[in-house]
């Protein structure tokens, strides 16, 4: 008997000292992401009012205009796209539809700064295209006119065929999730097919096309790379030229407060439309939604509404990659390259382990002790995917170059040594923001593996002296390795892809794929700017044809 009290004193004891652990990492994780937020707003409020002054009257407007355009144009294009292209190939049949359904997901794989460099390649003036139509016609330079690419309208195109199957994904989940009861009740009623879309379909999947538009609308306003290169100047862009060209850092924190606010916003404005919305089906059994069998024109009409952003998302920009690739004089063996790949691949590697193994602490954290301080520390884990990778980058450098700072003056005036930068500038504190800005989507994919562990088997493994970590290592993980692999995969093609934190807070001569791909594109080396973009792309095919395979099981 004493023997046995004591096996399950040490059991409690051991539970104990593993969720103190546990909690204790799941707390400074949550807090490290909530660190560039609270740096950013004390940066922008101790800069003075003067810049934001000078700011107020001279670029604030301007970024506010055009950023807000350009969430406008993306929200209303990927719902467009999205929500259509998910009713087509979940309500229709026609030729092609299977092959379609897998394929609308594949411009996914881009970077939209990809993108832009290729249709800028080629719809430019000096572009195939222009060139073409000039020795065709005999037009000079201003006889015609032709789509400016570079402008805020080619800016959000470019969004649009990336960023759409989001919401595509999204919309097709939640109308074959729908039961055919309320559909066909509305069609017993003598309205139409559409019209039954209209009035009872599309409001059931407003939950969940809502939060694909914005994830959409915060990926578009994170981005830098495709602004920065056709010259759109939003808040992302704002940030890095007041940081870099003007070496105004109380401006750039104070663009950054602006664009944290808004991106805060839309995710509170996220989790409220998530959490208000109920759809309920009627009824026990789930009936599917019918599908309508097309022919003739229409079968060609939905064929070409659906084709069209596959040719335009992932088809046609391959090629034309592919065509610069080989006429440029890049060599992705040599030394140099090699380099850039190595360096992506290091951080990418390393970035996506630290990202994963804070997924399980804070994940794991939230099952064992379930409750209010748990949820917390998982929503301000969550908070930084609502963050563009510009206003972590500010967040993290500000305060850590203060301690640098400080850390060197008192060594100087203590000991008459100079310690330096020793963590800005470093490596370590680049994957430390691409922990915060993607610690969302490893903990997403962690928590959808952990349902499939049932709360039985934690029982038997206390049952079986097991402690936390032993649970967790023994049970846990060997069932999550699909999901775990599946984050460590999208943090990495994530990483991969990241553009503005890279350019601000990477190492000195520590250029990555994305990096080199920008400055090129930058100096109008468009054929050079081909081959990083190819190696990108290549890398983030991973993840999507993981997706692809779900969605061709989804029904």
């Amino acid at each position: 008997m004493a023997d046995t009290r004591y096996a399950a004193h040490g059991s409690r004891r051991r539970l104990s000292s593993g969720t103190r652990l546990l909690g204790g990492l799941a707390f400074a994780i949550a807090a490290a992401c909530l660190l560039p937020m609270v740096a950013v707003a004390l940066a922008a409020l101790t800069g003075g009012t003067d810049t934001l002054a000078h700011l107020l009257e001279t670029v604030l407007p301007g970024y506010a205009a055009t950023t807000l355009l350009l969430v406008a144009l993306v929200a209303a294009g990927t719902f467009a796209v999205g929500v259509g292209a998910a009713w087509l190939v979940t309500m229709t049949r026609f030729p092609g539809v299977r092959l379609l359904e897998i394929a609308l997901v594949l411009p996914l794989a881009f970077p939209a700064y990809v993108l832009a460099y290729a249709y800028t390649f080629v719809l430019d003036h000096p572009g195939v295209v222009q060139t073409t139509l000039r020795q065709v016609t005999g037009w000079g330079p201003r006889d015609y006119w032709f789509p400016e690419i570079r402008s805020t309208e080619g800016a959000a195109v470019m969004l649009i065929l990336v960023l759409y199957p989001y919401v595509y994904l999204l919309a097709r989940a939640a109308f074959l999730q729908q039961s055919a009861s309320a559909f066909l009740a509305a069609r017993a009623l003598g309205t139409g097919p559409w019209v039954a879309f209209w009035r009872v379909s599309l409001p059931m999947a407003r939950p969940a096309i809502a939060g694909g538009v914005l994830l959409a609308v915060m990926e578009t306003i994170a981005d830098f790379g495709t602004v920065a290169y056709f010259g759109v100047q939003t808040f992302a862009t704002g940030i890095y030229t007041s940081w870099f060209s003007m070496a105004d850092r109380a401006a750039a924190a104070q663009l950054a407060l602006c664009l944290l606010g808004f991106a805060l916003l839309l995710a509170v404005a996220e989790r409220t439309q998530r959490g208000k919305a109920r759809y309920y089906q009627s009824g026990r059994r789930h009936a599917a939604l019918p599908a309508g069998e097309l022919k003739g024109w229409q079968a060609a009409g939905a064929f070409t509404l659906c084709a069209v952003p596959v040719v335009l998302g992932f088809v046609l920009p391959v090629v034309i990659l592919v065509q610069m690739g080989l006429e440029s004089e890049q060599n992705l063996l040599s030394r140099r390259y090699v380099g850039f790949i190595r360096n992506s691949l290091t951080l990418a590697g390393t970035a996506a382990v630290v990202t994963v193994t804070a997924a399980i602490c804070v994940g794991f954290f939230q099952r064992l002790r379930p409750g209010r301080r748990s949820d917390g520390a998982a929503y301000l884990a969550r908070l930084g995917y609502a963050v563009p990778g510009g206003v972590i980058a500010v967040g993290l450098i500000v305060p850590f170059a203060a301690f640098d700072n400080a850390l060197d003056a008192w060594m100087r005036a203590q000991f008459g040594l100079s310690t330096g930068l020793l963590i800005t500038g470093s490596i370590w504190l680049l994957i430390a923001a691409y922990m915060v800005r993607f610690l969302a989507a490893a903990l997403g994919a962690y928590e959808g593996g952990q349902s499939m562990v049932h709360a039985n088997m934690d029982a038997a493994a206390r049952s079986l002296g097991q402690g936390p970590l032993g649970t967790l290592r023994r049970i846990h993980l060997p069932i999550l390795t699909p999901s775990l692999m599946t984050a460590l995969l999208i943090v990495f093609v994530d990483v991969m892809k990241e553009l503005p934190a890279t350019l601000i807070m990477r190492p000195f001569n520590f250029d990555t794929l994305a990096v080199q791909a920008y400055r090129l594109a930058s100096d109008e080396r468009l054929e050079g700017a081909a081959v990083p973009s190819l190696v990108i792309l290549a890398m983030g095919l991973l993840p999507v044809i993981l997706i692809c395979r779900q969605v061709g099981r989804g029904r």
